[in-house]
């Protein structure tokens, strides 16, 4: 039971691996090319295969081992915006509390809560520098795919295809 068993799972990894040799590079790319001069099977994957290569050295990205372009990571250390907010709190504070008599007590309120204001105005905005930094980095990795196809296309063209 157990070698029939091995034998099944030997027979579906050689079936999983003549599937991915089935599908043809302009397809892995999701382009649809037509063999517009009559050219066969053998030429068109010849040619997909030079193309290959050939997009690959002008854009400089592989399509098989693609370029991770990392967002930049925020400094997310603190940087004093507690410490200022919290004096400006303590300014206010003061102010208000000199009004109603007691402006030490009005300093400190207005201290914790300017710093507690500082504090999330800095961690909102490092939040949002980070997520601008990883959709810049989302958009260069697109850009150079969108690149390697545009060379991989145009040499396909070049040798007598249609590429969509």
């Amino acid at each position: 039971m157990k070698k029939y068993i091995n034998l099944m799972i030997l027979g579906l990894f050689l079936l999983s691996i003549g599937g991915l040799n089935a599908q043809s590079i302009s397809q892995s790319l999701g382009l649809y090319v037509f063999p517009a001069n009559d050219q066969n099977a053998a030429t068109q994957e010849a040619d997909e295969t030079a193309c290959f290569k050939w997009a690959k050295e002008q854009s400089g990205y592989d399509p098989m081992n693609p370029t991770v372009y990392k967002a930049a990571e925020v400094d997310r250390s603190a940087d004093g915006s507690m410490v200022r907010g919290g004096a400006r709190g303590a300014a206010g504070g003061a102010a208000i509390g000199a009004i109603a008599g007691d402006a030490g007590k009005g300093a400190a309120i207005g201290a914790v809560l300017g710093g507690i204001r500082g504090r999330r105005s800095k961690v909102v905005g490092d939040e949002m520098q980070q997520q601008a930094n990883n959709q810049a980095a989302s958009q260069a990795t697109q850009a150079a795919a969108k690149d390697y196809n545009k060379a991989f296309t145009v040499c396909m063209e070049g040798k007598g295809y249609t590429v969509k």
